[in-house]
């Protein structure tokens, strides 16, 4: 679907979609429990692979509109062994995380994706479960899926390297609570996206589930995790509530910040706070410029357009805000220089070089590094063109931003990708005053 957005100003109240990290990680709670229901999920297409996981291995997620829930049985933290290959499509969390699920089961499960997925590095995994005593390979010997398991784990500890991905611990930490040992994962470098896995923690406290950082409160600086084995996933009253999403929140407050007039610009509400390292995006634009109100207890964003300046970011704990921040740095004056990225070059596609390519489309100029992203915003001068999404949501919906702003009308390619985490994206735009026309 080719989407065409036109230079446009935005205003006005829009809410937030529902967290996809803690949705992901809340089907596969409620899974590894004996039943529970999850409030307010994000119903996605990789939410929805997550929940197909969790009844491939003997739970059952069903969907309840008019409640806004999912109503999961759960497999009681004995998961049995799939009739068929689960496949994750384009979801690379449901992979991660269900490839501990698989490991727990009395036998072999496939695991395979789309051909982005199916590219993406899983070895680190695997290698951990193979040194806790689990058959765990590649079918293709390079670390990618699709991925066959055989179980069962019973726990036990294992070192796994923390710079490539932290859906890897928290694949780890959810399947040994139910474990007979329980695991202690130590980490082999400096753990990238620290704030994933504290959301993980959070998560599991909320079940009733004991896991522990060691060496640190937090994730952040942690040398470690442990997590007793032996234990029941079981929410307080039966259920889980879902918070905003500050993934999503990101490209609304670009869209205010760059774009936002009116009374209050543009207003979006389910900002709670959380252990979302996202919620930076506010910070962030503030440092760069931008008008911006956060009523934490009200959960309310406000942010009109001002004038922005070039900053350095530091991404290593917020790899999902690099092309948010690209955006941004196009639009500013001086140089945005997004440092400590390369681990986003490992996501559905690479988005450091594809927000350079495709800015570049529009006029921005940009230098890049393995490590390093900087935009020239002061080179800059924003004109329409098509540009692709790569099959991205997160692109999709930075180019979007790009094309509030551009001078004409921006054509991106591939606007579908937005159902992965943020289906009502371009109605939410068209809602708060921008020219948005799509093509079926």
């Amino acid at each position: 679907m080719d989407v065409h957005v036109t230079s446009s100003t935005v205003g006005g109240s829009a809410r937030a979609p529902p967290s996809k990290s803690y949705t992901h990680r809340a089907i596969l709670a409620a899974g590894y429990s004996d039943g529970a229901t999850v409030r307010s999920p994000l119903v996605s297409a990789d939410t929805r692979a997550t929940a197909r996981a969790v009844t491939a291995f003997g739970g059952q997620v069903e969907r309840d509109d008019g409640a806004d829930t999912f109503e999961v049985a759960g497999f009681g933290g004995r998961p049995t062994v799939p009739d068929d290959v689960i496949d994750c499509e384009n979801s690379g969390t449901t992979m991660r995380l269900v490839t501990g699920t698989a490991a727990l089961g009395d036998g072999g499960t496939v695991l395979t994706g789309d051909g982005s997925l199916r590219s993406r590095p899983q070895g680190p995994l695997l290698d951990a479960l193979g040194d806790l005593g689990v058959r765990a390979e590649s079918t293709r010997g390079n670390g990618q899926a699709p991925l066959v398991v055989f179980g069962p784990l019973s726990g036990g500890e294992v070192a796994i390297p923390g710079d490539v991905s932290s859906q890897y611990v928290t694949s780890l930490l959810m399947a040994g609570a139910v474990t007979e040992e329980g695991i202690d994962v130590e980490l082999t470098t400096e753990l990238k996206s620290a704030p994933y896995v504290d959301i993980t923690l959070e998560l599991l406290a909320d079940f009733g589930v004991e896991a522990t950082p060691m060496g640190s409160e937090t994730a952040e600086g942690a040398r470690g995790f442990s997590v007793p084995g032996d234990q029941r996933y079981e929410p307080t009253g039966g259920s889980y509530a879902v918070p905003g999403d500050f993934s999503s929140i990101s490209y609304l407050v670009a869209a205010g910040a760059v774009a936002g007039e009116g009374d209050a610009g543009v207003r979006i509400e389910g900002a709670r706070p959380s252990a979302q390292g996202d919620s930076a995006i506010v910070e962030i634009a503030e440092r760069m410029g931008a008008s911006i109100e956060w009523n934490r207890d009200d959960g309310v964003i406000a942010v009109e357009r001002a004038p922005l300046s070039g900053v350095e970011v530091d991404v290593g704990d917020t790899p999902d805000l690099l092309p948010t921040i690209a955006t941004l740095g196009a639009i500013a004056d001086g140089e945005t220089r997004i440092v400590n990225c390369e681990h986003v070059r490992y996501k559905e596609t690479d988005r450091v070089s594809a927000m350079a390519e495709e800015l570049g489309k529009l006029g921005a100029e940009t230098t890049e590094e393995p490590d390093v992203l900087t935009v020239h915003g002061d080179e800059s001068d924003l004109v329409g063109a098509t540009v692709d999404g790569r099959g991205d949501h997160r692109i999709v919906m930075s180019l979007s931003i790009a094309g509030l702003v551009a001078e004409g009308t921006t054509t991106i390619r591939g606007g579908e990708h937005v159902d992965v985490s943020f289906p009502g994206f371009f109605s939410t735009l068209t809602d708060l005053g921008a020219t948005v026309e799509t093509d079926a």
